[in-house]
């Protein structure tokens, strides 16, 4: 069983899809979806510096465009199972049917720029919980007034709240841990992100989504969503509730998924599924980074796709070739 990732927030390499734009339609593709992102995705993918693709306005779109974009030359039609890390999941939504790959970046735009928004409204932030205890872990950043926001595995949890509580967090660690704040603009995944939750909605509310053509997991605890409206809603939610990567994970082990590619900009979750599924059994991994690695994510598709449909629904799969993170 093969399953395609979508990276997240934070993913995110200055010049990363301008190796992307010399292939056909590419650059046409990207600019297209620039008018309903309300961002120029030809810029941010190629010539735009770090300080610029880290905004989260123009990052979440950013992120969507790339796997779409990337996908558009794998046969997808193999593919039994999507996942996306935090915004990653409006790409992932798209890959599985649920979503036309317009209605997703358009999601993304307004996901993005709500965000923006409400990162503005106090001073929040995320840091990196390396190490340590989980459960220890996990009561130090509640008893500090924090949440945690990101679940990314063993030995990685994101805290996100209140700078003060994360300054605090930093100089009263748990044992064997280590705190490391990450540049971002706010708190993701908390309820800071309210009013960005409800301006998502208002935009969702405009979309028919259909049932996935293959299975699809969820943030929210990792399992396969099989109902369309099911899974908008929960990527409505996810905007204020904490990314369970770590059950996605679990998820792909149970399933015995045997190969993995993580579309661009690649690195980060393949990162993950290497530490949290080794051993015997573990998948092969392709991190999809230029068009040079097409050749081998199309191999690895070959030797551990299939074309029985989904597994969840029964559906048979249709043709979509058109078709450490923190958000």
């Amino acid at each position: 069983m093969l399953a395609v990732l979508c990276p997240g927030q934070g993913s995110q390499k200055p010049g990363f899809l301008t190796p992307w734009l010399a292939l056909p339609d590419a650059e046409a593709r990207l600019r297209s979806w620039s008018e309903l992102a309300g961002v120029d995705l030809v810029h941010l993918g190629t010539t735009a510096d770090s300080d610029e693709i880290r905004d989260t306005a123009r990052t979440q779109p950013l992120l969507v465009a790339a796997a779409l974009l990337a996908a558009e030359h794998l046969p997808m039609r193999e593919v039994t199972l999507t996942a996306g890390h935090s915004v990653g999941e409006l790409g992932a939504a798209a890959l599985a049917g649920v979503l036309s790959a317009e209605a997703a970046i358009t999601l993304a735009g307004v996901r993005g720029r709500e965000m923006a928004a409400a990162c503005a409204l106090e001073p929040t932030g995320m840091a990196a919980v390396l190490g340590g205890d989980r459960d220890e872990v996990i009561a130090a950043i509640s008893r500090h007034g924090l949440h945690a926001a990101n679940r990314n595995g063993r030995g990685q949890v994101v805290a996100a709240g209140a700078l003060g509580g994360l300054e605090k967090l930093a100089a009263e660690p748990p044992e064997g841990v280590r705190v490391i704040r990450l540049q971002v603009a706010g708190a993701f995944h908390t309820p800071y992100m309210g009013p960005a939750e409800a301006a998502l909605a208002t935009a969702a509310a405009e979309i028919a989504p259909k049932d996935p053509e293959r299975m699809l997991l969820s943030n929210l605890d990792g399992t396969v969503v099989d109902d369309g409206s099911e899974l908008l809603q929960r990527l409505v939610r996810q905007v204020t509730a904490p990314v369970r990567w770590d059950l996605c994970m679990a998820t792909l082990a149970e399933l015995g998924v045997t190969g993995v590619i993580e579309l661009p900009p690649a690195g980060t979750l393949a990162g993950l599924v290497k530490r949290e599924l080794a051993g015997a059994g573990a998948p092969e991994i392709v991190t999809l980074k230029t068009p040079d690695d097409l050749p081998a994510a199309r191999d690895l598709i070959a030797r551990h796709g299939t074309t029985t449909g989904n597994p969840a629904n029964g559906n048979s799969p249709q043709n979509t070739d058109a078709g450490e993170a923190s958000s």
